[in-house]
């Protein structure tokens, strides 16, 4: 049975743009895009140490693949790309998170689901947004659009990049 899993992701390192666009191609090998936002520029949070700022994107797709199976694809396209982690929050290639699967509710060692952080931020509710307004956060019982909106203003800085 088909899902729509809704993903966030993010580049600190080299070409950002192009790891982004990179990983949105590999990515239809797990299902198809339906969605993609736009290129938001946002401040590095919860990290350790000086970083450099993050390009993110939210995306939508639709795939066959059972959340441990997606999980596993998932993270081997973020290793083909040259994602090493030396370090917890440490400067990645590309990261990629799962915000939503379906109205799947899961917590197991593998994966939780939603993903447990992402109301608190901006840098991936501001994308998701744009996307998934009405979306429904199946535990919290509230909309993107809500849980953007009572962020307070300190949540870090995000910037909606124009394309060219």
């Amino acid at each position: 049975m088909k899902k729509l899993v809704y993903l966030s992701l993010g580049s600190n390192l080299g070409d950002r743009g192009k790891y982004l666009h990179e990983t949105i191609f590999r990515l239809g090998d797990l299902g198809v895009i339906r969605q993609v936002s736009a290129l938001y520029e946002t401040q590095p949070v919860e990290v350790h140490g000086e970083q450099p700022w993050f390009l993110n994107c939210a995306l939508a797709m639709e795939t066959d693949l059972m959340p441990l199976e997606f999980l596993s694809r998932m993270l081997a396209v973020e290793q083909s790309m040259g994602r090493i982690r030396t370090q917890p929050k440490g400067p990645r290639t590309i990261d990629i998170d799962i915000l939503f699967f379906g109205n799947d509710v899961l917590d197991t060692p593998e994966l939780t689901v939603p993903h447990p952080a992402m109301h608190l931020r901006r840098f991936v509710l501001e994308p998701l947004a744009e996307i998934a307004p009405t979306l429904v956060h199946p535990v919290l019982k509230r909309t993107v659009r809500e849980l953007l909106g009572s962020l307070p203003a300190d949540s870090g800085l995000v910037n909606k990049l124009q394309p060219n």
